[in-house]
């Protein structure tokens, strides 16, 4: 679909509305997706507006290469500003794209007769309770559950994994009106010279997101002290930011680990990709993920993930007993956990999966789809089927990795694609 603004016809006039954008210090794997297929979106010759909150040291307007991005209002009051920009523009875009992070923009209802796109990566039924208090998680979920599928009855939905899709599902969002759009990877173009690092000496367990409560960090560091008698020498490295970082810290420093526990903060991209090489295990004890950037970030060094089964998108990211492991209960995490950093062979089989699984997943892939699913909505092209990676094809062609997982492979399900 890439000729439509090529080929003689007008670019799409795209309004992107995101609570953060990527310079924001609260960002994570949401505003990744927004910023990356705006990226594609302008390559293919389409117009994007980018429509963000105001932070501090940030610019009312500035330019993320083609991408205009325009900052008004604050965490929470960025809502009405969106409303009032694009009922003011409205006729200088063709189609509205509106994030819904727990709460969506309400786009639809100043929106007239332009085409409304609501992305969404999870639901939130858990996040609003863990970070507010009582009576503002009942009206955050009141909204997100109730008020939102009303408001947007009439809008296409895209959302980047088949477990949020049956989320939306059971709020009443018809799936026939849900597009699937995989999140893509950030491949770095020296990704061989990585390669070539060594393992940190001792066993090492990485982080790598944003430090808020759901993303419930601490089970990583009651991993060092609960294991302190077996595994005395296991290190923890948390990389990312956020303003749970001081409650992880004196979590540490209570279950007596702060020696072992390494908080990175903000780094920069090879750093990043030097502490995913050389760890052993990623793990993402958080309890739902859209997708699971690290995931696929840490697969493309090798290093195999650990996740929960409900979490949602990392039981996709994830193919179990293939890629990573994946664990039903807290006890069975850390057990699952331990049992890698335990079998260099295991760990070996399913970094090496991993890689390739990983290579698959592509933001210029993933900003086409989401290009033909607006030019579907604007009656300009026909929609497409689900994607499916199917991983035993993606092994037997790849050139350098022929091999499939070996022993210690668990005793739970392991399928072999995902659709």
């Amino acid at each position: 679909m890439s000729d439509d603004a090529g080929g003689g016809r007008a670019p799409l006039r795209v309004l992107y509305l995101s609570w953060r954008d990527r310079e924001n210090p609260e960002a994570g794997g949401a505003e990744t997706f927004t910023e990356r297929t705006s990226e594609v979106l302008t390559g293919l010759g389409h117009q994007v507006t980018l429509f963000t909150a105001r932070f501090p040291g940030g610019a009312a307007r500035t330019r993320h290469g083609d991408v205009d991005v325009v900052r008004r209002g604050g965490k929470f009051t960025v809502y009405l500003h969106g409303l009032a920009h694009l009922l003011r523009h409205r006729r200088d875009y063709d189609v509205v794209l509106d994030v819904q992070n727990g709460v969506p923009f309400w786009s639809p209802l100043v929106a007239g007769r332009l085409p409304v796109i609501n992305i969404v990566h999870h639901v939130h039924r858990d996040q609003w309770s863990a970070v507010f208090g009582p009576s503002v998680a009942r009206l955050g979920w009141f909204l997100e559950s109730r008020l939102a599928p009303r408001v947007y009855r009439g809008s296409r939905y895209v959302t980047v994994s088949r477990s949020t899709r049956a989320e939306l599902e059971e709020l009443g969002v018809d799936p026939g009106r849900v597009d699937l759009v995989y999140s893509g990877n950030d491949r770095p173009v020296d990704l061989d010279r990585y390669a070539e690092l060594e393992r940190t000496e001792r066993p090492t367990i990485l982080f790598l997101g944003r430090l808020v409560p759901h993303k419930h960090v601490e089970q990583a560091v009651d991993i060092l002290a609960d294991r302190a008698d077996t595994h005395p020498d296991l290190e923890l490295h948390i990389v990312g930011g956020g303003y749970w970082e001081s409650t992880i810290a004196a979590h540490a420093a209570r279950r007596g680990v702060s020696d072992r526990v390494h908080l990175h903060g903000f780094v920069d991209e090879p750093v990043k990709h030097e502490l995913l090489a050389r760890s052993w295990v990623v793990v993402m004890p958080s309890h739902k993920e859209g997708w699971g950037l690290t995931i696929v970030e840490a697969g493309l060094h090798g290093t195999p993930a650990v996740a929960y089964s409900f979490a949602g998108g990392p039981s996709e990211s994830i193919v179990h007993g293939r890629t990573g492991l994946l664990a039903d209960s807290r006890a069975e995490f850390e057990e699952q956990v331990l049992s890698l950093l335990d079998d260099a062979e295991q760990r070996r089989d399913l970094g090496r999966t991993a890689r390739i699984y990983a290579t698959s997943f592509d933001w210029v892939r993933a900003g086409h789809r989401l290009e033909t699913v607006i030019l579907s909505v604007l009656g300009r092209g026909a929609r497409y089927r689900d994607d499916t990676v199917d991983l035993d094809a993606l092994i037997a062609s790849s050139p350098r990795e022929r091999r499939g997982p070996g022993g210690g492979q668990p005793r739970r399900r392991a399928t072999s694609s995902v659709a």
